[in-house]
């Protein structure tokens, strides 16, 4: 599985992407970030997101999109800018007919480090070892997506078989036919 990781944000959004499988050794494809000008307006801005991930999307085909859940912060205008970078990368996921994922920040620690209160630096290092690379992608928000694609694949891969079981013990209403499950529904 080859999983595109994106941390949004305006200035910078980390992109990372990784391969591998749950139990086996992961390999970094790439990391990077797509860089915006401060002093754009916001609509370009996020054009320039955009493009930017058309490219990592088309180089390197990811089968899977995570992308970094967006939460409360106490400056409204960065959580605005975030989450507006998340929705780009979410459409450039969509339109091509790609899995999304969210993942929170602190689940992303506890998947890499072990501890959903891990610093950045904690979460880096790992990030390295996990990867066998000789230090951590740069900048910081490199590392950051690796980690999130990393999450996915480890997480993500668990989480969607375990719903697809319960949808599928849902449909086949552990053993009722669909006109009594229906019956039931209405009932």
């Amino acid at each position: 599985m080859r999983v595109l990781g994106v941390d949004p944000g305006l200035t910078r959004c980390g992109v990372g992407v990784v391969e591998g499988t749950p139990g086996r050794p992961l390999t970094l494809v790439a990391a990077g970030v797509v860089r915006t000008p401060a002093d754009l307006d916001l609509a370009r801005r996020l054009l320039l997101i955009e493009t930017g991930l058309e490219a990592w999307f088309d180089e390197h085909r990811p089968d899977a999109v995570a992308v970094e859940r967006v939460f409360s912060q106490h400056n409204v205008r960065t959580v605005m800018g975030t989450a507006q970078a998340s929705a780009v990368a979410m459409l450039v996921a969509a339109r091509r007919g790609l899995p999304v994922a969210l993942h929170t920040p602190s689940e992303v620690k506890a998947a890499i480090s072990g501890s959903g209160r891990a610093d950045k630096d904690q979460v880096a290092a790992m990030v390295a070892r996990v990867l066998r690379l000789d230090g951590p992608p740069k900048p910081a928000d490199a590392a950051d997506a690796a980690a999130l694609a990393i999450c996915h694949i480890w997480r993500g891969t668990a989480q969607n078989r375990l719903a697809a079981a319960v949808a599928n013990q849902r449909t086949k209403g552990l053993g009722r036919s669909e006109p009594a499950i229906k019956e039931e529904r209405e009932a």
